[in-house]
């Protein structure tokens, strides 16, 4: 292995850690050396993925702590715990966001829409998708930034970060225009809300060695409908969607030493989808 990428004596604190991609980054520190501190509020969903990785890794390498992102003084509780254990958090993988599927709004008033989408909605998703990502990485980055060491954050956002919904994706044959379901607004706001925080974080504590980037991966393949996924792949030039540990690459390339002259960007992981 290239040394760049040898994360033994790094810790990473990944947050939506218990959801679909953060067992996956969690492989992708652990196989390179690094330990690991899995957060989330679903506390069952951390207990399984801490024993999942178990089953692959040394137990000892990864740590489990209850966390509310939109909770400042949950994030900085827990930032205590680990520092009476003596445990220093040198990466930040922002990944915890509410993806609200399509099929998750369907009713008499198909919710999804702009015209009917709640303002609690909105602050819920803001509130973990977006306020989350300043909170974190307002506690642990100037955790990171006041430590004699250097430090990485790495925000999860996504290719709609750089791209509009193509809403044709979600449409239904029985259902008139202004019926048919959408993808929220939610998401395209915080995910390119992300990308603008990564880009004023990578300035502001770069004197103090911490650099920050942030990942837009592409749709991952999970079992997802034949029509959809027909529709999306056809709109992807590699032909498929990701496949579920295809991130892990990036995320050990961005949290090590072999990407340490990179900081402020937003890498773009789609197969391809936002050059059509």
């Amino acid at each position: 292995m290239n040394k760049k990428y040898d994360l033994t004596g790094s810790t990473a604190l990944i947050t939506g850690a218990s959801g679909l991609l953060g067992g996956q980054h969690a492989r992708a520190i652990l196989q390179h050396g690094g330990t690991v501190v899995l957060t989330d509020i679903d506390e069952e969903g951390l207990i399984t993925q801490k024993k999942t990785l178990g089953e692959h890794f040394d137990p000892r390498m990864v740590e489990v702590c209850w966390m509310d992102v939109t909770d400042e003084s949950s994030i900085e509780l827990v930032l205590q715990q680990l520092n009476e254990k003596g445990i220093h958090i040198s990466i930040l993988i922002n990944n915890a966001a509410i993806d609200p599927k399509v099929s998750s709004y369907d009713s008499l008033t198909e919710t999804s829409r702009l015209e009917n989408f709640s303002s609690d909605q909105w602050n819920l998703e803001i509130a973990v998708g977006l306020t989350g990502v300043f909170l974190c990485s307002k506690i642990f980055g100037t955790a990171m930034a006041t430590s004699t060491t250097s430090g990485v954050i790495l925000n999860i956002s996504s290719d709609l970060s750089v791209i509009s919904p193509d809403q044709r994706l979600y449409s239904k044959a029985d259902l008139e225009s202004s019926d048919q379901p959408v993808k929220p607004i939610t998401y395209s706001a915080i995910k390119a809300g992300i990308v603008g925080l990564t880009r004023y974080l990578a300035t502001y504590w770069s004197e103090q060695n911490v650099r920050c980037n942030s990942l837009s991966p592409g749709g991952v393949e999970n079992g997802q409908g034949v029509d959809f996924t027909s529709q999306l792949i056809s709109r992807i030039p590699m032909g498929r969607m990701a496949k579920l540990d295809e991130y892990q690459g990036a995320i050990q390339f961005l949290c090590s030493d072999a990407s340490e002259y990179m900081t402020g960007q937003n890498i773009v992981m789609d197969g391809g989808r936002t050059v059509w």
